[in-house]
């Protein structure tokens, strides 16, 4: 069997960079790893990478998810049974760990273990022995234990949910993922490459996004992660009978909290100066300079240090941009800004900034 390579992880943001490193780094170790990150953020792909990369690559990699495992069959399961064990047994099973001999388990969501199954469970990884339901000798095992979760798992162990020595015996090397909003640099890479699988995996020609399109998937918030933007390019791929999709064929996949259909469908905007009410100063706690906010043109002239932009001038011109970039809505700003939406919208009635018609009703937060 040839090795294969790590290239699971699509993009180019600082997080997929580092990863992917620390994938190569400790890929050819024995020791167990945890993976911890919000759900859909791909624990499942660096688990595999992990295995694929290590010397175990020509073993089995058996994927377990602990969630989905009844509680009276998870002994069984995991650690396999004699003929007879119990009622319906009428042949002997492996079990999932003995299964992976020589391989990875990989134990996905290990953090909705009740506390009777994680005992079980640590005694497996202390002994490194199966048990088979029915049996009393002890079969040795070589299998690496990766394990995830979207839980935090030293909160679980403060409050009881998690054991603590469980949670030393997994955490020993450590994968972090993060959420996709937190990456928006992957999501163009991401959707590029989604587009073209979901293409060929239908049979339809390849498919590409407009500037608009892209700028639309990456003020979204994408709550479901990676997961959900793999679902959305397919979905997508599927409702486009051109070649090249727009934002308007986003108009029911997802929705920009808020954001109305027609601005999916808007044209390329073009900027133009906010309008002002006056010039000079305006009365209020701390008195700000009311200006004009315009983008810098080519060739335009550098200013002199009397019309240099005061700091409280540059923040409001760098978030009336982001609201352009946002389409106006301000709670998808208020994200790529990295500020509660309350504060923009106080920061907006403070620097007296003009919003389309549509979006006036957003900036009464005080």
């Amino acid at each position: 069997m040839t090795r294969r390579t790590s290239h699971y992880l699509v993009g180019r943001s600082a997080w997929t960079r580092e990863t992917q490193k620390r994938i190569e780094q400790v890929a050819s170790y024995r020791s167990n790893v945890l993976i911890a990150g919000p759900s859909g953020t791909g624990k499942e792909l660096v688990a595999r990478a992990l295995h694929d990369l290590s010397p175990r690559f020509e073993a089995p990699f058996v994927p377990i998810n602990c969630a989905a495992i009844p509680h009276s069959l998870f002994s069984s399961q995991l650690f396999g049974h004699v003929k007879g064990a119990f009622t319906g047994a009428q042949h002997a099973a492996l079990g999932c760990f003995r299964a992976a001999e020589s391989g990875t388990i990989f134990l996905d969501e290990i953090g909705e273990l009740d506390l009777d199954l994680q005992a079980k469970l640590l005694r497996v990884l202390q002994d490194r022995e199966v048990v088979p339901v029915g049996g009393h000798e002890g079969i040795p095992i070589d299998v690496r234990v990766v394990a995830a979760t979207n839980r935090d798992l030293e909160v679980e162990v403060a409050e009881g949910r998690f054991r603590l020595d469980l949670y030393y015996r997994l955490n020993v090397l450590l994968v972090p993922t993060i959420g996709l909003r937190r990456r928006t640099e992957d999501i163009e890479p991401l959707a590029r490459h989604m587009l073209a699988k979901a293409s060929i995996e239908n049979g339809l020609p390849d498919k590409r996004l407009t500037t608009e399109a892209l700028r639309l998937l990456e003020v979204y918030p994408w709550p479901g992660n990676v997961r959900e933007l793999q679902n959305v390019m397919e979905r997508a791929v599927l409702a486009c009978e051109s070649d090249v999709i727009g934002p308007e064929v986003f108009r029911g996949i997802i929705s920009l909290d808020g954001l109305a259909a027609r601005e999916l469908t808007q044209p390329e905007r073009t900027s133009k100066p906010v309008e002002i009410a006056e010039t000079g100063f305006r009365s209020s706690d701390h008195p700000v300079p009311i200006f004009e906010l315009r983008p810098k043109t080519a060739g335009e002239p550098g200013r002199s240090r009397n019309e240099w932009l005061t700091l409280a001038e540059m923040e409001a011109q760098h978030i009336y941009h982001t609201l352009e970039e946002a389409f106006f809505n301000q709670t998808a700003a208020a994200r790529l800004l990295g500020v509660d939406r309350k504060l923009l919208a106080r920061k907006i009635k403070k620097y007296a900034i003009k919003l389309p018609r549509s979006r006036m009703e957003e900036s009464s937060v005080s």
